[in-house]
């Protein structure tokens, strides 16, 4: 992963110093004669860090400069650098966001081991930052059934190297976690992880959203903007949904990894970028190959090593220990001491066949927190939360196929909700928990005729 370092110096033979030094060193180097330039250049240099000079006449000097610099990107690390710095100085330049403060003149070694470490502990802050966000719920793959000791001795096998793996399994069945614990285990564990929902994103600005867009690329892009490739360089990118990405992106992100290199929308310039890709889907890719809608030689890049999740309902012994760990979570989500649930609840949450897999079970274990009467979730919680109206609780003397049984009551659950909605696709997904698009696939798979009145 290459670092942008912009220097900010009135003399340049310091600039021309430190720029021959830190390029020596493998680092992209821009250069600033004084503050203002410093501000005019931020967009165009995207620097990682800065190295501020305290003194610079003729301009705004170098407080004022990492004010304006702090308050227009506050993410960037600043390093001051002066020779005539008081403790004041000091002082001023930390309470205003400055990393270090490097006396000149200036020792080579000193100054390229302050830069490494600032650089790396920025870095270290972004990765715990994401981990923390996308680990808030449920932060491991929790399950005693053989199916899931075949997960995680999967993922032990694949983690530790490079190789790009292909999650594959419903929606809600923790694909995402799979894609966490792959990169936490591997040798890129201290490094960004990166998570894109590639069926979230406006057909219009996927590129953008991949790949980033140069100020004024198109209407609304007033500022520079790195795409999810460059924030994940040296680091995983997570591509959730990649199904749903379209024939033009397919072919971008394709080149994308055979290359190595991406380009902003907008722009001219290409940029290395070193990323680890796993991807994840609950479409069937190679039928998709097949009928034109995927790319295959896509398909064949990230599909070195396939994951499956199996669903909840083939693997019910998972549902206690879900229970209890889940629970436990949203007793401190709801801000309780605990949330219990007595047995007969658990045999009744045991049966039910979760189409929503564990996403649709933390749900409903929160919604059985929330509305149940006493300090134990009773079976009659249980079957409030569950049931409904139109929709009966699942009974476990049901026959025929578990396929067509299933398939059938997700038809149910999602007329059901089209109807109450009058026909609007976004106010059902919202009724049922989950996002338009997802909604729209599951009305194509099942094959329901509706009049979107979403407009």
């Amino acid at each position: 992963m290459t670092a942008r370092i912009l220097v900010i110096d009135d003399e340049q033979n310091i600039r021309r110093m430190l720029r021959a030094l830190l390029e020596q060193e493998g680092f992209e180097v821009g250069e600033a004669p004084g503050g203002r330039a410093a501000i005019e250049a931020l967009d165009e240099a995207d620097p990682d860090l800065a190295l501020l000079d305290l003194v610079m006449p003729g301009g705004p000097d170098g407080l004022a400069t990492l004010e304006r610099l702090k308050a227009t990107r506050p993410d960037l690390e600043v390093v001051m650098m002066s020779g005539r710095a008081t403790l004041a100085d000091a002082v001023r330049a930390t309470q205003l966001g400055a990393a270090q403060f490097l006396e000149k003149p200036l020792a080579p070694e000193g100054l390229l081991a302050t830069v490494r470490t600032v650089l790396e502990l920025a870095r270290a802050r972004a990765e715990n930052r994401a981990l923390r966000d996308a680990l808030g719920v449920e932060a491991s793959l929790v399950g005693v059934s053989s199916a899931m000791d075949r997960v995680r001795a999967l993922i032990g096998q694949v983690a530790p190297t490079e190789a790009r793996v292909l999650i594959t399994g419903e929606s809600g069945t923790g694909k995402e976690l799979a894609a966490h614990a792959i990169h936490r285990q591997g040798p890129r564990g201290a490094r960004s992880f990166v998570s894109v929902n590639c069926a979230a994103i406006p057909r219009d600005l996927v590129e953008s959203e991949l790949f980033g867009h140069e100020r004024g690329a198109f209407t609304g892009a007033t500022a520079r903007r790195r795409g999810k490739f460059e924030l994940a360089d040296g680091g995983t990118l997570f591509l959730d949904e990649v199904g749903d990405l379209g024939l033009e992106a397919q072919a971008k992100v394709l080149r994308a990894l055979e290359s190595g290199t991406i380009e902003r929308v907008g722009g001219e310039r290409t940029r290395n970028v070193d990323v680890r890709i796993i991807a994840a889907t609950n479409h069937d890719l190679a039928h998709a190959a097949s009928a034109g809608r995927f790319r295959e030689d896509l398909l064949f890049r990230l599909d070195v090593v396939r994951l499956h999740i199996p669903p909840l309902r083939d693997r019910r012994e998972d549902i206690p220990p879900l229970l209890e760990h889940l629970a436990r979570r949203v007793a401190v989500h709801l801000g309780r001491p605990s949330v219990l649930f007595d047995p007969a609840a658990v045999t009744l949450l045991g049966r039910y066949p979760w189409p929503g897999n564990v996403r649709e079970l933390r749900n409903a274990i929160e919604r059985c927190a929330i509305l149940g009467r006493d300090s134990v979730v009773t079976e009659g919680d249980v079957e409030r939360v569950l049931g409904g109206p139109g929709v009966p609780p699942p009974t476990s003397d049901q026959t025929g196929s578990l396929t067509a049984a299933l398939e059938q009551y997700e038809r149910d659950l999602i007329s059901t909700a089209l109807s109450r909605a009058n026909g609007n696709v976004a106010e059902a997904a919202r009724r049922l928990e989950t996002d338009r698009a997802n909604l729209y696939r599951r009305m194509r798979r099942l094959d329901i005729d509706y009049r979107d009145n979403d407009e």
